[in-house]
């Protein structure tokens, strides 16, 4: 009998083996159409405050005036008028027209369109993360990025998988995966100077690519490792919660999912399920290898019994 990675790994895939073609493409989360709006442009920290404060609470933002939107974010009037020039509009009326119409197609057509009774408190946080997720699904209609993404990461021998404080458990969880089905993972969980040896010894040890993790409270010492990595050669993919902000800046491809923040502290739910789509993703770049490997695992479980009989 197959374990249960195997199973998966051979009734799964990110694109259908029949047609070879992916699902058709649905509308974007209002979220994703904003951070592919703001994502471009190389934005001034006053910008991209402006940018996240749009993106959280574009239903509302989407119908302020420039001097209400201006008081909110605590930025000037002109700072305003910058940045819709430089996310490519002629000004403010014709940036707030194109955030209304992402208002009101999410209006239209969402779950959320009309208010409801979110219970009590921890019922609030899963419905969060059932919008995480729901808004991680539309980002999904397309997978091509992450069928790509999955492909570099499975031919970078070794792979460096790097999460620092809070990221690591998602790290952690990354690597363990990666591991059945990659020949060479090596985790970073530590910062400062262990963290650039480890990059450093990664590519000159042939690594071409590194999966780094940044949720809040994002760390300065994350922001110095994937520049470590950036100088020393290495891509960075990079799974976070911010499309906008110094750290994905640095990052050669970003993976933006909500993280959920009702409680008192963060829970992941969305970025949980971008890290099992990306090693789906990884099994289906060499099935092959991944076979093998599984197949070799198994066994070994077996002969030294690691699990329960269920």
């Amino acid at each position: 009998m197959p374990s249960p990675q195997q199973a998966r790994a051979q009734a799964s895939t990110i694109t259908s083996r029949k047609t070879g073609k992916t699902a058709p493409r649905a509308q974007a989360a209002p979220a994703s159409q904003l951070r592919a709006l703001f994502d471009g442009p190389h934005l001034s920290p006053g910008q991209r405050r402006i940018a996240q404060y749009l993106i959280e609470h574009i239903a509302e933002a989407a119908f302020l005036s420039i001097t209400e939107l201006a008081d909110r974010v605590g930025v000037s009037q002109p700072s305003v008028t910058r940045f819709a020039a430089a996310v490519g509009f002629s000004g403010y009326p014709a940036l707030r027209e194109k955030l209304q119409s992402i208002a009101l197609r999410a209006l239209a057509g969402g779950p959320g369109a009309a208010e409801e009774d979110r219970g009590n408190a921890l019922q609030a946080a899963v419905d969060a993360e059932i919008e995480n997720l729901e808004n991680l699904r539309r980002d999904f209609a397309d997978p091509g990025l992450v069928i790509d993404t999955g492909r570099k990461l499975s031919r970078s021998t070794p792979l460096t998988v790097l999460g620092l404080r809070i990221s690591m458990s998602l790290a952690e969880y990354f690597a363990y995966a990666a591991r059945r089905v990659h020949p060479d993972v090596r985790l970073v969980t530590l910062g400062g100077s262990v963290a650039y040896d480890a990059l450093l010894q990664s590519r000159e040890a042939g690594g071409t690519w590194v999966l780094a993790f940044s949720m809040p409270r994002h760390s300065h010492e994350t922001l110095a490792a994937v520049r470590v990595a950036r100088d020393a050669g290495l891509k960075v993919a990079l799974i976070t919660d911010l499309a906008l902000g110094p750290v994905a800046d640095e990052a050669d491809v970003t993976f933006a999912t909500g993280a959920g923040s009702r409680l008192v502290f963060d829970s992941y739910a969305a970025p949980g399920v971008m890290c099992a789509a990306l090693l789906q993703a990884m099994t289906d770049a060499d099935p092959e290898r991944t076979q093998a490997r599984l197949e070799e695992y198994e066994q070994i479980a077996d002969q030294h019994q690691f699990f329960l009989r269920d």
